[in-house]
Order: structure tokens, then C-alpha cells, then sequence
């Protein structure tokens, strides 16, 4: 069976986060705090995501961490490959340093590239964006996740960075 791996479905779960915040500068401890993912792993997925460019951070007493770009131009594919390496079925494809004692007469050779080149395609063409999109089947409607997605504030949901107003004292 082909499956990521749950570092990488984490990785997603954390960008996907950082986006709704736009380019808010946040803490591995509130970017936590807010996906409920354990802290060391935020820590280790951020580290991850810096070496390949997908979030920056930023140190001293206001750092923490950004997305390097808009969560329309960040692919799943460079998600998966932060996280898990180049993106193939077999070890037997261009440019592979640990292929098979088969190699040199095996029939299916150079074949599995055109279904690696095709996995990679369908990966590149859906955006961090596109996975923050609500299914329909998730019980919201279509609009929430498009709303959620283009980070426009829900006015029935209260901001928590925005203090509750004051009541007055009688």
C-alpha cells in the first residue's frame, strides 16, 4: 500500500494552520497549542519544513515561524518531499542511488517512471490551499472551507485575538 507517513500528514495539519493565520509570526508552542499536536513534533516538522524552504523562521524575543510563501504556491508535492524525499514507488527511477541486483535486466526498468512522473504531477497540481477546502461531506457547507481557505473571518465565530468587549459595571 502507497501511504505517507504521519509526520507528513502532521506537516500538512501545521502549514495549514500557520496559513490561517496569514503571515502571523508564531511560536512552535502556539502553532501546538493550536493543531494539538505535540510540541517536539511541531519542533521537528518545522525544522523539516525550514531545510526545504516551505516556512522561515525568524529568532529572538518576536520570532517564530512563517510560510515562505502563499499557501496557493506551496504544493503537496514539496510538502511530501520535505518530509519524506523524492517522490517514487521504486527505487529503480532516474537519478535513484540505491536501486535493486536486478537492474541491469530488468524488463519493467525506466517503466516506472511514467508512474512516478504521473503520482508527481497529480501531487504538484493540488495546492495547500486546495487542502484546507472543506469536503462537503464533512458536514459544513462548501463556502466554510472556501472561507477558511481565503482566511475571511466568519463574523459567528469570535476571534480569540481580539479581546471579548468590556461590560460595564452597574
Amino acid at each position: 500500500m502507497f501511504r505517507l507517513n504521519r509526520l507528513t500528514d502532521y506537516a500538512v495539519v501545521v502549514m495549514s494552520q500557520m496559513a490561517l493565520r496569514g503571515g502571523e509570526t508564531r511560536s512552535a508552542q502556539q502553532i501546538s497549542d493550536n493543531t494539538g499536536v505535540p510540541l517536539p513534533t511541531v519542533a521537528k516538522l518545522l525544522n523539516l519544513l525550514g531545510r526545504a524552504k516551505l516556512v522561515i523562521s525568524q529568532r529572538g524575543a518576536s520570532g517564530g515561524y512563517t510560510l515562505s510563501a502563499e499557501p496557493e504556491a506551496i504544493t503537496v508535492a514539496q510538502i511530501i518531499q520535505a518530509m519524506e524525499g523524492p517522490i517514487a514507488l521504486t527505487a529503480c527511477v532516474d537519478g535513484a542511488t540505491d536501486c535493486c541486483g536486478a537492474e541491469a535486466f530488468c524488463p519493467m526498468r525506466g517503466n516506472w517512471n511514467r508512474v512516478n512522473d504521473a503520482i508527481r504531477q497529480a501531487l504538484t497540481s493540488v495546492s495547500l490551499a486546495e487542502m484546507m477546502l472543506l469536503p462537503p461531506s464533512f458536514g459544513l457547507p462548501r463556502e466554510a472551507g472556501q472561507r477558511i481557505a481565503r482566511r475571511i473571518p466568519d463574523p459567528r465565530i469570535p476571534d480569540p485575538a481580539v479581546p471579548p468587549p468590556a461590560v460595564a459595571k452597574q
